[in-house]
């Protein structure tokens, strides 16, 4: 399984807006991805998963994903993490 740790950098964190885009990108990958805060772990392909972590900009977050393609997933999702103007 890859991992990858992120600073959410979008002025609003993971809600609403970034966070549907977030589990979009997330479901349209073929396997298993996993959002982390802290000593949480949820689907990421779930809107109401991601949205109980409530996530605040300047949080950090691990992102994971198993198979093939799973650095491309993460990365992607990473920008949207990052992305300041959603």
């Amino acid at each position: 399984m890859k991992e990858l740790t992120v600073e959410v950098k979008n002025p609003h964190g993971l809600h609403a807006r970034p966070a549907a885009l977030f589990v979009q990108k997330a479901a349209s990958f073929g396997g298993p991805v996993l959002l982390v805060k802290e000593d949480r772990e949820v689907d990421a392909k779930s809107i109401l998963s991601v949205m109980s972590l409530g996530i605040e900009p300047g949080q950090e977050i691990r992102l994971r994903a198993d198979g093939e393609g799973a650095q491309e997933i993460l990365e992607a999702l990473k920008a949207i993490a990052e992305d300041t103007s959603i």
